[in-house]
């Protein structure tokens, strides 16, 4: 067999999943595009390791070796992966990434408390005054990206 069919199947096997981890707003079909990406790299070193080893007498096998360290890394990221994502769906209700990322970010731009306590420790019933603080600023509204 040439080494030509695997290594366009992995190229193509990887461009999917790169594009799976672009383009996708759920995180479990991320997850799965990163598993489909090492794949294509176990792929890969396995095609090569069987193509190197017909030149060489005393091989190794060291394609097979990484591929199985790959394969173990693989299993312990969708492992936590998956409780990550898990937790995160019974904690904000959803697992869309880009409502995620808003709700990482914050919605507090209203600033400081006014009715907190002074810079001495004692509390004031109203904004101070002759401060920038004292000026209310307009809410900032975010514009939502849409692909």
């Amino acid at each position: 067999m040439h080494l030509a069919y695997p290594a366009v199947l992995s190229a193509l096997l990887f461009c999917t999943g790169l594009y799976g981890v672009l383009a996708r707003r759920n995180a479990i079909l991320v997850l799965m595009s990163v598993e489909l990406m090492l794949n294509a790299v176990n792929l890969n070193l396995v095609a090569f390791d069987v193509w190197l080893s017909k030149t060489a007498q005393d091989t190794l096998h060291s394609g097979q070796a990484l591929t199985l360290f790959t394969i173990a890394i693989a299993a312990a990221e969708i492992g936590i992966g998956l409780a990550i994502v898990l937790a995160v769906h019974r904690n904000r209700g959803t697992s869309d990434i880009d409502k995620l990322r808003d709700t990482a970010e914050g919605s507090d731009t209203d600033g400081p408390d006014e009715d907190g306590p002074d810079d001495d420790g004692s509390r004031s019933d109203g904004p101070r005054s002759g401060g920038p603080e004292s000026a209310a600023a307009p809410p900032v509204e975010k514009a939502e990206a849409t692909a």
